[in-house]
């Protein structure tokens, strides 16, 4: 009788381990191998790289003791005797004659440029005033200017420059309208004028069609003002 327990147990182990073996998707040595697919990488978009703005003309304003380019390099210069040329232009500085002014127009400044404007002496702190009628164009602090004032006449056409300004009228604004030898600031040193030296750099300029404050041919102001070309 043990013989036949043995034999039992032994069949119930083999059906077992053919269970085992097989499953619904048959035996385990005859299935196909399931293949592993790799994800595929996301597509990477092409990307069109942007246009480059066209980059517009850079105008640079005009320092004081600068050079002041004119729309046509080729334009003669305004002569101080045209018949539209600005006429009885007060001097812009409180207490000063014309017959103290020095013509400085020519003046050199380095090896390639003329001063194109007066430099007017006076202590610090004195008065600056209108040379004429017209309008506040541009308040503009620069490198070399240091504050300054761009006044417009009434036709559009003339531009004052007054630089190197210690500060401006009280109020002054830009727009406003201003008159004939009204205070508009006070002599100082700023930009890069010599701090012992207080003065007005004053010039005058051609405006060109468009009217730009930082564009124009130059003219000299001493005969304007009163002086006596020498």
């Amino acid at each position: 009788m043990r013989w036949l327990s043995v034999a039992a147990l032994l069949l119930l182990l083999a059906n077992a381990g053919w269970w085992l073996l097989r499953d619904d998707r048959g035996w385990s040595w005859q299935r196909s191998p399931v293949p592993t697919v790799a994800a595929p990488d996301a597509p990477v978009p092409a990307t069109t790289p942007d246009a480059a703005p066209a980059s517009a003309p850079v105008q640079s304003a005009p320092d004081a003791g600068g050079v002041l380019e004119p729309a046509d390099p080729a334009a003669p210069a305004v002569a101080a005797n045209d018949p539209a040329a600005p006429a009885n232009l007060l001097v812009p500085v409180q207490g000063v004659r014309a017959r103290d002014l020095d013509d400085t127009f020519d003046d050199a400044r380095g090896s390639e440029r003329r001063h194109e404007a007066l430099d007017i002496m006076a202590p610090a702190g004195t008065p600056v005033l209108a040379v004429a009628d017209g309008r506040v164009e541009k308040l503009f602090d620069s490198e070399r200017g240091g504050l300054t004032i761009y006044q417009f006449e009434p036709s559009g056409r003339w531009c004052y420059y007054y630089a190197h300004l210690q500060s401006y009228a009280p109020g002054l604004s830009e727009g406003a309208a201003v008159t004939r030898g009204q205070v508009i600031g006070y002599v100082g040193s700023s930009g890069n004028a010599d701090p012992a030296a207080p003065h007005l750099h004053f010039a005058i300029f051609a405006l060109t069609p468009e009217r730009q404050w930082w564009t124009g041919t130059p003219l000299n102001p001493y005969p304007m003002l009163g002086g006596t070309v020498r």
